[in-house]
């Protein structure tokens, strides 16, 4: 729904969504963009590059993808326009990992599960990707190619950004895709080869190459190159640059022109919400921003919906969000929360910190603290649980803990 919303207000006309048929039913949208939606089976486990390959018919032209797990209010102008600009192979988006604030329900313990760091190298400006490795890929030493260096000998390295899997990727890509389907990650294998690929030669100017980097380029030649899916410049248009009065040497245009024909660009977001609700406690974190992230996508829309019933008003907190039809029973604090659509919430039920999904039932004298409860769950009368997880379709008995 979020993204939808982000791409309507780009101008962006026409969508393509690969979902399942269950999701599909739930997005009712009223929205001037057209809408493809493509759906997959429960069975199939289709990674990111697989989804391209499923929909590549469909593309005809460069094209931004985004994955639905992605909650930002970027001004999607900034990654569009440095594709634009520098006619990029790929441009991406970037922000400072977040840490979750909150205890993620059902957690034992207060140990953080460990991640591994993602190394990013970027020139000078911030916006060329020079270099992009995980720490799992690496052994005890982090090894740059000296042909990047001669290039570029000022880089910096930066740990601690989050890729949000937004990416514009030109058309030549996806059909470098199709044919290579070894790939079935775009974040953890199209990418990182994108980036290596921008200093190295094609493979078929590599043979009798002698120099220490020679078992890479094994590695990468086993696959299909992507300097055979790029298209040639009209023959006409090559000596234009040379034979402008413009000089166009020394401008952002300079890469462009003379550099080699895979480039990748990164916009790094400074300020503003960006989100991958891809765990527990990341989408329990994007959750508490839901009224700053309405306000910043311009929908005006109150937190509290018109058609909810709630008896005493004034013991909901103001930064709290009940959907429709949802009803609210005598003497019931709500603080902190957001609640689903269709619940039924009774008298004298205390409510704190918690994400309440849709059609819940909570019975009378309550107490719930920290907590997420899923789907049709029914706590009943009495119940009082902290920092629990709860399923689907679930029942807590009475004075349950």
């Amino acid at each position: 729904f979020f993204l939808l919303d982000l791409i309507a207000l780009s101008s962006v006309l026409e969508v393509i969504v690969i979902t399942r048929k269950e999701i599909q039913k739930t997005l009712n949208l009223d929205t001037k963009m057209k809408l493809d939606f493509v759906c997959i089976s429960d069975n199939m486990d289709m990674g990111t590059a697989d989804s391209l390959r499923h929909i590549h018919q469909k593309i005809k032209t460069d094209v931004l993808v985004l994955s639905c797990d992605l909650i930002t209010d970027v001004d999607l102008y900034k990654v569009v326009d440095l594709f634009r600009t520098h006619d990029a192979t790929l441009s991406m988006l970037m922000k400072k990992t977040h840490e979750p604030t909150e205890v993620v329900p059902g957690q034992k313990g207060k140990k953080k599960p460990v991640e591994q760091r993602d190394f990013i190298g970027v020139d000078d400006t911030g916006k060329r990707l020079l270099f992009m490795a995980n720490e799992a890929d690496l052994d005890e030493e982090l090894v740059i190619k000296r042909s990047i260096l001669q290039k570029h000998p000022r880089m910096h390295i930066r740990t601690g950004l989050m890729d949000a899997h937004l990416y514009c990727l030109k058309k030549y890509v996806v059909d470098f895709l199709v044919e290579n389907r070894t790939i079935t990650s775009l974040r953890s294998e199209l990418i990182p080869h994108l980036v290596r690929k921008q200093f190295s030669s094609p493979a078929s100017l590599q043979q009798g190459l002698d120099n220490k980097e020679e078992d890479q380029k094994k590695k990468e030649q086993a696959s299909l190159d992507i300097y055979s899916f790029i298209k040639e410049d009209n023959s006409l248009l090559k000596p234009a640059p040379d034979n402008s009065c413009w000089n166009d040497h020394r401008g952002d245009m300079n890469e462009t022109l003379y550099e080699g024909k895979v480039r990748c660009y990164v916009h790094i977001m400074k300020e503003g919400l960006c989100y991958r609700v891809n765990t527990l406690g990341l989408y329990i974190e994007a959750n508490r921003q839901v009224p700053k992230l309405l306000l910043n996508l311009g929908l005006e829309e109150p937190l509290v919906h018109g058609s909810a019933q709630i008896t005493d008003r004034g013991m909901i907190g103001s930064d709290s969000i009940i959907g429709s039809s949802t009803q609210v029973g005598e003497k019931t604090s709500i603080k902190h929360s957001i609640i689903g659509s269709m619940c039924t919430i009774k008298d004298k039920v205390k409510i704190t910190n918690c994400i309440i999904m849709n059609s819940v039932t909570i019975e009378e004298g309550c107490c719930l603290q920290g907590s997420v409860i899923c789907h049709n769950a029914v706590i009943e009368k009495g119940a009082d649980i902290k920092d629990c997880l709860i399923g689907s379709d679930q029942r807590l008995e009475t004075k349950g803990k």
